[in-house]
């Protein structure tokens, strides 16, 4: 092996073998080529998909080679195009090139799943509920009802995380660490929120909560941006006293601005519970 191969990432020549295997796959007609003369080899030419993809045939080359060469994302997407990769293709190429993997802008009205609601539905000691692309609540368990409140009462903007964590006085006296949950989950929505900047419905909504809450007023100028949540929410429920959750956010198939959220007794709590009995 030479030294200049040696130095390659195995995630780059991983990459450059990915983007042959697709190459490799595709004939000239799939993509409206002419066949032009005999092939020596299956698939599209190099500068094939350069041409479809609209960059040089050189630095497409360097890509398959796995040379050290960082494509931009708008160049990858238009190559994952050319190539004609599907959702999880494009992802994993995507992942290969350590890049963010731009999704579609969802619009419109947001339809939970049906098998999510089973799934809402068959947890009985765990909280959950369903956040849309602006936070709205869209769903939600009865465990969810009982710990936070009936989600059924609140309508509109009120029925909405951002809402009911700074505009809604008894949601707030529920969290014990409201004072350092709420600046994350304020940073947590603005790195979410990025995507929608100048969306009416998002404009309204931070509009609204700037009027409502002095917290959010000062602190949304800072322009904090968070990606891992607490892990802990401490509930001072009315009636239930101090309850303890370990909190989970996961993305829902197909959903791509769509989120479950799951809490579940954390263990110290489970012995607390025992030892009360």
């Amino acid at each position: 092996m030479s030294d200049s191969a040696s130095r390659f990432d195995p995630r780059q020549k991983e990459f450059g073998a990915f983007l042959r295997s697709r190459r490799v796959r595709l004939t000239p007609a799939a993509v409206g080529l002419p066949e032009g003369f005999r092939r020596r080899t299956p698939g599209l030419r190099r500068e094939e998909v350069a041409l479809l993809a609209g960059v040089g045939t050189t630095w497409y080359t360097w890509l398959e080679q796995g040379r050290e060469v960082r494509p931009s994302i708008e160049a990858l997407d238009a190559i994952a195009k050319a190539l004609r990769l599907d959702r999880a293709e494009r992802r994993h190429l995507f992942t290969l090139a350590n890049l963010r993997l731009p999704e579609p802008r969802a619009a419109g009205l947001e339809h939970v799943p049906d098998a999510v609601i089973r799934m809402l539905n068959s947890m009985i000691d765990q909280p959950a509920y369903v956040l849309g692309r602006r936070w709205d609540i869209l769903a939600w368990n009865a465990a969810a009802a009982a710990v936070f409140g009936d989600f059924s009462q609140l309508e509109g903007d009120a029925r909405n995380l951002m809402h009911m964590m700074f505009a809604n006085p008894y949601h707030r006296r529920l969290l014990s660490d409201w004072d350092d949950l709420a600046p994350q989950t304020l940073a947590m929505f603005r790195a979410d929120s990025a995507q929608y900047a100048g969306d009416p419905d998002f404009e309204r909504l931070i509009a609204l909560l700037e009027k409502q809450s002095p917290e959010f007023r000062s602190w949304w100028p800072r322009h904090d941006v968070m990606h891992r949540p607490s892990t802990v929410k401490r509930v001072q429920h009315p009636s239930a006293g101090q309850l303890v959750f370990e909190y989970m956010r996961l993305d829902v198939t197909d959903r791509p601005s769509m989120r479950l959220i799951i809490c579940t007794p954390s263990r110290d709590s489970i012995k607390d519970e025992v030892a009360s009995r």
